[in-house]
């Protein structure tokens, strides 16, 4: 990694004028990029790094927003002059946006566009920059498929957005990124939706073609242990402000700020059980002062006093375990099949499936949280479908409490889903945008008649927004108003409105901060403590899975590759596939973090 300064950013300050006033979203922000370094921005939703990245792009809509002040100094690597990008006009910001600094977006399916195939979007951005021919652009963009290690570069090409998986459509966004060699690359959240294998394969992948252009990277994410894996230099965010930056050893060594504690420590462990998950909360009051300024005071409890008072002993867990398991199954999946088709002859027959649930069985105790975890595509979403008759079940047999699910006709499947509620990935495709979420809350309560009338649902529906850690005036607002965490909570109110014994909780923390993602953790405990609910909890994240559940079930193309003890799994892994997933779990050690910077050194 050289000395020299590639990028300067100097009191730099973006604002947007709102309905509720003038929005501070970077306030007064300064640090620096050397190339070849890779910089890792970090903090929660509305802390202003995906703004700090769009400033330096120049792509903010401009109204409402505009950059209110500060310098962003890019250190040309041709001519060798220093060019302040606040400056310059549109006309010469195009030569530098793509060329020398260029950005991959989060959610790579809306940043693809659906009616072209992947190898056009991916030619036109060459032909725009480097003024090839065509010819000579479908071999750059090959040759680009086959650095970021996409399978069948030529069949990739050719095909639309739609037709690859999260990872492959992610690696197409870095070739396009790639494409121009540029000198900064900036990733914002470029992992958060994936699973944890293709997210190491893509770091990797990012690392190794930093050091091949000789780049500079700007790292963004809410994840400290994705940081630890990648950075050099951590930058921590804090509405619109810089709270802390420095080498990433010494952040996670010693953090100095009450934030940056909270985000460390509100990560799932992987090596003791906790009660809960400590908050940012935990760590540092925030209040206002009369002119409006926020005042942050930090709380006197240490990092290792907050994690050893929330630890749980292992007789309480031994404990807890045989009371679990003395008692009979609240539900019993048996030989369970889903199936789908792909291919169909002239006369309508299938002559292909896809069998996304392939002869599973298991048990569920009443209490419990069992884990289902495993790759994109393994199943476990449409297992969870199936068990409440969301999906059709091609054979086998669900029994809840005795009953047989999939022989129940309508009227009975009615009653039973009382009892059988899901909480879905989404919060906002979840919730009609158009229906207030008091409202939302309060229809299944209508549908299946609980209470007398909409005056003692509505009380009831306050009284569960408390629950959840909302408040009752959110009763008339609607979705849009709500951050991530906030509708999520609001989802997990609806499926408590009828009072259910049983609910799937399928991916619904993976798209939220980390922080916010221990609060709603801490929840679905802190209500299955006080309720006795069992859970289903399906993620891709075996962290947040070993953490939530008692039993886990590890599930690869349809079938149960391994099914056991939570903690014993993760210790001692039988099948290869189960090793590869722990191990590319981002574990954010401090041995792992000094021996990664030691290999980085020059020999």
């Amino acid at each position: 990694m050289s000395s020299r300064k590639l990028l300067e950013v100097r009191n730099l300050k973006t604002q947007f004028n709102t309905e509720g006033g003038l929005v501070k979203a970077v306030d007064d922000v300064s640090f620096d990029i050397a190339r070849g370094e890779t910089v890792g921005i970090v903090g929660e939703s509305g802390s202003g790094k995906s703004v700090t990245s769009l400033s330096i792009m120049r792509l903010i809509p401009n109204p409402p927003g505009k950059i209110a002040g500060g310098e962003i100094i890019f250190h040309d690597p041709n001519t060798g002059k220093p060019v302040d990008l606040v400056q310059v006009d549109e006309d010469d910001m195009r030569k530098y946006r793509g060329n020398e600094i260029s950005m991959i977006f989060q959610e790579p399916m809306t940043s693809l566009n659906p009616v072209f195939t992947c190898g056009n979007q991916v030619t036109e951005a060459i032909i725009l920059h480097q003024k090839v021919s065509d010819e000579k652009a479908k071999e750059l963009t090959l040759d680009l498929f086959e650095k970021v290690q996409l399978p069948d570069p030529e069949r990739v090409f050719n095909a639309y957005p739609h037709q690859l998986s999260g990872g492959q459509k992610q690696r197409v966004m870095i070739a396009m990124a790639m494409s121009c060699n540029p000198s900064i690359l900036i990733a914002d959240e470029p992992t958060t939706a994936l699973d944890v294998t293709v997210q190491k394969t893509i770091l990797q992948l990012m690392n190794d073609l930093r050091k091949q252009i000789d780049a500079s990277i700007i790292f963004i994410t809410h994840d400290l242990g994705v940081i630890a894996e990648i950075a050099d230099r951590v930058i921590v965010m804090y509405k619109g402000k810089i709270v802390e930056q420095g080498n990433v050893y010494d952040i996670f060594s010693n953090p100095r700020h009450p934030y940056t504690k909270g985000l460390l420590a509100c990560r799932p462990p992987l090596d003791y059980r906790m009660h809960k998950l400590p908050i940012v909360s935990d760590f540092m009051d925030v209040t206002f002062d009369a002119n409006g300024d926020r005042i942050i005071e930090e709380k006197e409890a240490s990092m290792e006093k907050v994690i050893e008072a929330a630890k749980i002993k292992p007789d309480e867990h031994a404990a807890r375990k045989k009371r679990l398991y003395d008692q009979k199954p609240i539900l019993e999946v048996e030989n369970l099949q889903t199936w789908f088709s792909t291919k169909k002859n002239f006369f309508g027959k299938t002559t292909s499936w896809v069998k996304a649930v392939d002869d599973i069985s298991f048990k569920v105790y009443p209490g419990e949280t069992l884990g289902l975890v495993g790759e994109s595509g393994c199943g476990k979403t449409t297992l969870g479908r199936t068990i409440l008759r969301l999906a059709p079940a091609r054979g086998g047999k669900v029994l809840f409490e005795g009953k047989s699910v999939l022989e129940l006709n309508q009227r009975d499947l009615k009653e039973i889903r009382r009892d059988m509620q899901i909480i879905f990935q989404d919060p906002y495709s979840s919730l009609n945008p158009r229906m207030t979420i008091g409202n939302a809350i309060m229809e299944p309560m209508q549908v299946h008649k609980v209470l007398a009338n909409d005056v003692e649902r509505k009380e009831k529906v306050i009284e569960l927004l408390e629950t959840v850690s909302l408040e009752a005036d959110h009763f008339n607002r609607y979705p849009h108003e709500f951050s991530g965490g906030q509708r999520q909570r609001i989802c997990v109110a609806r499926a408590l409105a009828l009072e259910p014994k049983f609910i799937i909780c399928d991916e619904s923390v993976s798209a939220l901060d980390v922080s916010v993602q221990a609060q709603v953790l801490n929840l679905l405990i802190e209500l299955r403590e006080k309720f006795n609910f069992t859970y289903i909890f399906i993620s891709h994240d075996l962290s947040v899975v070993k953490f939530m559940s008692d039993r886990m079930i590890v599930m690869n193309k349809g079938k149960i590759e391994e099914m056991g003890d939570a903690d014993e799994i993760y210790a001692n892994p039988k099948r290869e596939y189960t090793q590869k997933l722990i191990q590319a779990i981002p574990k954010g050690r401090i041995e792992d973090i000094s021996k990664r910077m030691t290999d980085t050194l020059p020999k």
